[in-house]
């Protein structure tokens, strides 16, 4: 009774946290819309007389601590799964398929993903980044001989 209290809040508290987010404002860097050579991702004003620094009325908005998402849903992938970052096939083993979502680490190899993506379906587990790092490649086609 109660992991199925638990499964309804932690879904009610997703779809509150997918609300919110859909009217969080962009959070730029400031003079980033004025200056060409500044990227827009956040970074903290820290001038004396930075306006966004003061909270003065009119001017962009910054991250604050009371925007933080739910203590339950912290650390967890967007699909409600905790993600586990796996390397080896055995590292597979023991991990719930409602419960854990897998992350193929970057420095594994082709074949060594595959092997990891057909384990992790055998258990009904969700790869996070099933794909191949590179695509295979097609053979080319000789040019036609002439006579």
């Amino acid at each position: 009774m109660a992991k199925s209290k638990r499964l309804q809040k932690l879904k009610r508290a997703l779809t509150r946290k997918r609300e919110l987010k859909t009217h969080e404002p962009r959070f730029l860097r400031p003079e980033s819309w004025r200056l060409k050579r500044l990227e827009t991702g956040w970074r903290r004003p820290r001038g004396l007389d930075n306006k966004i620094r003061e909270h003065v009325k009119g001017h962009p908005v910054g991250p604050s601590i009371g925007r933080r998402s739910a203590a339950e849903l912290r650390g967890l992938h967007p699909t409600g799964l905790q993600e586990v970052l796996v390397d080896s096939l055995s590292q597979l083993e023991g991990l719930k398929p409602k419960v854990h979502a897998v992350r193929i680490g970057h420095r594994v190899g082709e074949r060594k993903r595959l092997a990891l993506v057909e384990r992790a379906d055998d258990l009904g587990l969700h790869v996070l980044n099933p794909q191949l790092k590179s695509r295979p490649r097609e053979p080319l086609e000789a040019p036609p001989e002439e006579k």
